[in-house]
């Protein structure tokens, strides 16, 4: 605080709770980061094992036959 009072138990309450929102917060966020994650490397393997020569190409090329064969 920028005065030289000291913190009223109320407000040292509040200031719990938005600590405690905060890593709540943090944690969701965590959370939908791996869930992606997962869900990204899961959709890959599943690519590369429909598609294996994806495995060597560049990333340009596997969009671009995607495309290619999604809109065939």
């Amino acid at each position: 605080m920028a005065n030289n009072r000291p913190m009223t138990e109320d407000e040292k309450k509040l200031l719990q709770t938005q600590h405690r929102m905060e890593a709540i917060e943090a944690r969701n966020c965590q959370k939908e980061r791996k869930a992606r994650t997962r869900r990204l490397i899961q959709i890959g393997a599943i690519l590369e094992s429909v598609f294996p020569e994806v495995q060597t190409m560049e990333l340009d090329d596997v969009k671009m036959e995607l495309k290619k064969r999604l809109n065939a």
